[in-house]
């Protein structure tokens, strides 16, 4: 897996933190000076980047918005409790499905149970 992923100003800088860890090179919306910025300014830094945004902002999974295949791919997490723990296990969930599952334009929406993932073929 050699994805890029760009961190949504809601997720804990911790996440971060974890994933670059693990070697995997990861940026957050903060640190790029787009903390505040409109969601398809955002956006649009992450396919001139060509890096995936992991998000809990359920804006993101509109697909009349956001229509797959227009971007490198969206996370979007929905964790039952935000807390780091909860937070990390999906980002976590994620990363091991990413292994064998294909990510780049695909919006996958990530809770405990399951990984729903559209990829504009459907």
């Amino acid at each position: 897996m050699n994805l890029k992923f760009k961190l949504d100003e809601n997720l804990p800088e911790a996440v971060r933190q974890s994933l670059t860890a693990l070697g995997v090179d990861a940026h957050t919306v903060a640190e790029e000076h787009l903390a505040g910025a409109p969601d398809d300014k955002v956006l649009r830094a992450c396919v001139a980047e060509n890096r995936v945004l992991i998000t809990l902002d359920l804006d993101f999974s509109d697909i009349r918005a956001y229509p797959p295949g227009s971007h490198p791919g969206i996370w979007v997490l929905r964790p039952a409790r935000q807390t780091f723990a909860a937070i990390e296990a999906l980002v976590q969930a994620g990363l091991r499905l990413a292994t064998v599952e294909r990510v780049p334009g695909q919006l996958w929406v990530i809770d405990e149970k399951r990984v729903r993932i559209r990829d504009g073929y459907a």
